[in-house]
């Protein structure tokens, strides 16, 4: 698998699109980190707004350590912002907040995909830990004994991983538009302000979709070496 010449074609490909959209968005969130939003408004006070603004009181906006860290945590409804967002008075800032406040607000009111979401996290967690050792195994075992049962189970855990990492996009996508929709509808910024923040989560969206994108073509490839065999034989 390792020196298979298309699975480092096609891991390659993957890292060289994932590293320029991943350099993309921290070149956006530097360059909107420099616009000073005209309200004054921090990222703490963003976030603390768009909650109070949704009746969401039970949910409590803290920092954590690191750049581009921030998320939200469904377990103890926490906003967690990183340091620069949440100090920040910037579009970057304002942005960040509101984007992960939308995943509060998806969880408050019960949206579908982000439970989904929740509950394959479990199943994922253990694919993404067993999946490579079981594809290796299941590899190794179809070249030397012609067994393919254990590769079938390494594409059913991948195929676990494929499928979290598409049912995110929506998830994605939705906090996006939850964040840019109350920006906008309660003159939160300006109107060059608001493009400036719809940029920086347009590209931060766009790095979930290389992901999936990605995850995907490795899974055809396992599923292509699968069938390639069955039908040699």
């Amino acid at each position: 698998m390792v020196y298979d010449p298309i699975y480092l074609m096609i891991t390659g490909a993957i890292f060289i699109i994932s590293m320029i959209v991943q350099n993309r968005l921290k070149s956006k969130f530097t360059k909107y980190s420099k616009t000073t939003l005209s309200n004054g408004m921090s990222g703490k006070e963003i976030a603390e707004k768009m909650l109070r603004d949704h009746g969401i009181m039970d949910v409590q906006v803290i920092s954590t350590p690191g750049m581009l860290t921030d998320h939200y945590n469904p377990a103890n409804k926490t906003v967690n912002l990183s340091e620069g967002v949440y100090n920040q008075r910037s579009t970057a800032a304002a942005a960040v907040a509101a984007h992960e406040c939308g995943h509060a607000v998806q969880h408050a009111v019960g949206y579908s995909m982000l439970q989904l979401r929740s509950k394959l996290v479990p199943i994922v967690s253990i694919s993404s830990n067993l999946v490579q050792w079981v594809l290796m195994a299941g590899l190794a075992l179809m070249a030397f004994s012609n067994n393919t049962t254990v590769l079938a189970i390494g594409i059913v855990m991948f195929a676990v991983t494929t499928i979290f990492a598409f049912v995110t996009l929506p998830v994605e996508y939705d906090a996006s538009n939850r964040a840019l929709a109350w920006l906008e509808g309660n003159h939160i910024v300006q109107s060059n302000e608001y493009e400036e923040c719809k940029d920086a989560l347009k590209w931060a969206a766009r790095t979930y979709l290389v992901a999936a994108l990605g995850s995907l073509a490795q899974l055809m490839y396992f599923v292509m070496i699968l069938l390639g065999n069955r039908r040699s034989n």
